[in-house]
C-alpha cells in the first residue's frame, strides 16, 4: 500500500501549487546556505529575501516588501517578485550594487575583508545546500517508499508505439531486447540510453522474430518538437474503464467504472492503443462494444461522437498486469542510496545539458522552458513521494544551475575566486561590477527568452 495524499483540485492549481511550494522552500534553503558560511565567518548579512524586493535585475526599481522584520543586522522579507530569493551581504559586489558601500574602506565584519577560501565557501554554500537537500530529501524517500521500477523483461506485452514511431518502424507489441547493442534492465531507462546516448538501433522480439529497427537521425529532434503529444514508445497495458463523465457518450451508451473493452464492432481492444486506433474508423457512428463486467460478457451499443471522444479516463494500472520489482531500503542503506542517487542525477542532468549543445538535433528554442516548463514537471494530482521526488531533482537543477560561470550566479564568483587563489591576485571591485552587470543582463535575457518560449508554446497549442 502506498502513502498518498490527494487533493482534489483542478489538476493547474495542483501543478502551480506544487510549483510555489518546491521553489520557495528551495530558494529559502540555498540563501541558508550562503547565510550560514557568512555567520560562519562573522560576516554581517543585511537582509534575507524570499523572492526579491524590487524588480529584478535593477536594485532601484519597484523598492518593496510584501513583509519584512528587521532582528539584529538583518532584515527578513517577502520580496513582490517571485522568480528568486537573495541574501545581502555586507561588502559584497552583487545584484543590490551598493557602490556607496563599496567605496567606502573595508571593514572587519564585510565580505571583501575575508580570506578568499572564506570568501568562496560563502559563495558555494548556496550550492551546498541545495546538493544536501536533495541527499536528504532521497534518503527519505528510499528509506519510506523504497525503490519500484518496470524490469524491460518484465514488459511481456511489449510497447505502444505512437505515430512518430511507427513510422520509423516500430510496431505495437514490440518487445524491445536491446538498445544500441546493449541490455538494458529497466524500461523507464530506453529512451534516456536512446536520447542522451544516442543509440540508433534497436533489436525487438516481433511475434517471436528478432527484428532489428534502425531510427534515422532527426527522430530526437521531432520527439522534443512533438511535446507532450506522444510518448514515442511506451508500455502496452490492458486497461478498464475508469472514471466516466457525466453527460458524456461513454455514460450514454452504459460503460461503468471497471469494465473491461473487449472489441469495438468486432476489432480486438484488449490494450488501450488498439481501442484508440480501432474507434477512428467510426467517429460519428452507431457501435457496438463488447465488453466484461464483473466476469460476465455484455454488449453495449451507442453513438461515438464526431470527434471520436467517448468521455472516460483508461485506468491503466503496471502493478495489475506485471511483475514490478521492488527494493526495501534499511536506514543506512537509504543513506547510501540518496548519496549515490543525488550525484547521479546530477552527473544526468550535466549530460542533458551537455546535450542540448552538442547534439545536431536539438535546438535551444525547442527544448528551453520557463515558469510553465517547471510547473508542467509536477502531476495535477498531488503524492507525496512525486513531490519529493520532484523537489529533489529541481533542487540539483538549482545547484547545478548556480554552479555555471556566468557572473551574476553563485558560479561567476567562484570563477573569480579559484582565480585568486590559484594567481594569489584578487579580482578589482571595478571588474568584478562591470562583470556583475553584464551577467545579469544575460540572465534577464535569458529569462525572458525562456519564458516567451513557454508562452508561444502555450499559444501554440
Amino acid at each position: 500500500m502506498q502513502l498518498h495524499t490527494v487533493l482534489l483540485m483542478s489538476g493547474g492549481w495542483v501543478q502551480a501549487l506544487q510549483l510555489l511550494a518546491a521553489l520557495s522552500l528551495l530558494i529559502l534553503l540555498h540563501e541558508f546556505g550562503h547565510f550560514f558560511f557568512a555567520r560562519l565567518f562573522k560576516t554581517r548579512v543585511e537582509k534575507f529575501y524570499l523572492f526579491f524586493d524590487f524588480l529584478f535585475p535593477f536594485p532601484g526599481l519597484l523598492n518593496f516588501a510584501l513583509f519584512k522584520k528587521k532582528k539584529g543586522d538583518t532584515e527578513y522579507g517577502l520580496g513582490w517578485f517571485p522568480l528568486g530569493g537573495y541574501v545581502k551581504i555586507s561588502g559584497m559586489v552583487d545584484e543590490s550594487m551598493d557602490k556607496d558601500q563599496m567605496n567606502q574602506p573595508p571593514q572587519p565584519w564585510e565580505y571583501r575583508s575575508k580570506k578568499a577560501w572564506q570568501r568562496l565557501l560563502i559563495m558555494l554554500g548556496g550550492i551546498i545546500m541545495n546538493v544536501l537537500v536533495a541527499i536528504l530529501i532521497y534518503i527519505a524517500i528510499f528509506g519510506i517508499w523504497g525503490e519500484q521500477y518496470l524490469p524491460l523483461q518484465n514488459a511481456k506485452y511489449g510497447i505502444e508505439a505512437d505515430s512518430l514511431a511507427e513510422k520509423v518502424g516500430f510496431r505495437d507489441g514490440d518487445k524491445i531486447l536491446t538498445v544500441g547493442g546493449k541490455k538494458v534492465d529497466r524500461f523507464n531507462d530506453v529512451m534516456k540510453e536512446f536520447i542522451f546516448q544516442q543509440a540508433n538501433s534497436f533489436e525487438v522480439d516481433r511475434n517471436g522474430e528478432i527484428v532489428t529497427v534502425n531510427v534515422p537521425e532527426g527522430t530526437i529532434r521531432q520527439i522534443i518538437q512533438a511535446r507532450k503529444k506522444g510518448a514515442f514508445i511506451g508500455i502496452r497495458t490492458p486497461f478498464l474503464v475508469g472514471d466516466v463523465g457525466k453527460g458524456s457518450a461513454a455514460q450514454k451508451i452504459g460503460l461503468q467504472k471497471g469494465d473491461s473493452i473487449v472489441a469495438l464492432n468486432s476489432q480486438p481492444t484488449a490494450f488501450f492503443d488498439q481501442f484508440e486506433t480501432a474507434k477512428q474508423s467510426y467517429k460519428g457512428q452507431n457501435v457496438t462494444l463488447s465488453i466484461v463486467r464483473n466476469n460476465q460478457p455484455v454488449e453495449l451499443q451507442g453513438e461515438l461522437p464526431k470527434d471520436g471522444v467517448f468521455g472516460f479516463k483508461p485506468d491503466i494500472n503496471a502493478d495489475r498486469y506485471f511483475e514490478l520489482n521492488t527494493i526495501k531500503y534499511g536506514f543506512f542503506a537509504s543513506i547510501s542510496k540518496g548519496f549515490t542517487t543525488t550525484f547521479q542525477t546530477f552527473g544526468s542532468y550535466w549530460e542533458q545539458f551537455r546535450f542540448l549543445f552538442t547534439s545536431k538535433e536539438v535546438k535551444a528554442s525547442e527544448s528551453l522552458g520557463g515558469i510553465v516548463s517547471f510547473g508542467q514537471m509536477f502531476p495535477p494530482v498531488f503524492s507525496w513521494e512525486t513531490f519529493l521526488h520532484l523537489t529533489a531533482f529541481v533542487s540539483i537543477i538549482l545547484a547545478f544551475m548556480n554552479l555555471l560561470p556566468i557572473p551574476g550566479l553563485d558560479g561567476g564568483y567562484v570563477m573569480f575566486l579559484i582565480f585568486e587563489l590559484v594567481s594569489g591576485r584578487k579580482v578589482s571591485d571595478k571588474v568584478m561590477e562591470k562583470a556583475t552587470t553584464v551577467g545579469l543582463v544575460l540572465l534577464l535575457g535569458l529569462m525572458l527568452y525562456a519564458n516567451g518560449l513557454d508562452i508561444f508554446r502555450l499559444f501554440k497549442n
